[in-house]
């Protein structure tokens, strides 16, 4: 989870937004079928292109490498937006929790939202590159929420504990994910994330100072 989802307040913005995140999914969406049918490494950024009917400097324009094109969504903005509305007396494990429930599962109610998403992972499991690349993915993901729990608990955003507390949270996550879909998706992912949040809210939490 990476790029930004349309901010802009004016129809011409939100006009403009709306077609780039439409190119973007285009684009993903396109290189989906072409790594089913003939797999990742084989499977070139210009043919990704003509698949989406884009050019190659449009693709590389919204994805600066072929790993990007699968870690890359646009929920980043709405799950920092449901974090800043929650109350601020809330404990961050108990937020985070709410984020889940709220955008990953309306991600998994959905049959294309969760068929993309499920490829995702499986991508990230199967393929070194994009494993490699999905740290960096991560981290800006945490970054983004971490300052936010940052201002809501009175802590500067590189705070050890702001940092530790998202690397926890995160790592907890993923390898909910990636058990979730070892597993053959036969349990409920929001459950399961429930259950690591669980663990790591009987140790770990985050305080104001």
């Amino acid at each position: 989870m990476c790029p930004r989802t349309p901010t802009s307040a004016s129809p011409q913005g939100s006009l403009r937004e709306r077609k780039k995140v439409q190119t973007r999914q285009a684009i993903r969406k396109a290189a989906y079928r072409l790594f089913a049918e003939q797999g990742y490494d084989a499977t070139p950024v210009d043919r990704i292109a003509a698949e989406a009917d884009v050019s190659p400097s449009t693709v590389f324009r919204y994805f600066p490498t072929k790993e990007d094109i699968v870690l890359t969504d646009e929920y980043d903005d709405e799950m920092a937006q449901v974090l800043r509305d929650r109350p601020l007396d809330e404990p961050p494990l108990v937020s985070v929790r709410q984020i889940m429930h709220q955008v990953l599962g309306r991600m998994l109610a959905d049959p294309e939202m969760r068929a993309d998403m499920v490829r995702r992972e499986e991508l990230v499991r199967d393929v070194p590159a994009i494993r490699a690349r999905a740290h960096e993915a991560f981290s800006a993901t945490g970054r983004l929420l971490g300052g936010i729990i940052a201002d809501r608990t009175g802590r500067a955003a590189d705070d050890l504990e702001v940092r530790v507390f998202t690397a926890a949270v995160f790592g907890a996550l993923h390898e909910t994910t990636m058990y979730w879909v070892e597993k053959d998706r036969s349990e409920d992912l929001v459950a399961l994330l429930d259950r690591a949040l669980g663990l790591l809210r009987r140790g770990l939490d985050l305080p104001k100072e």
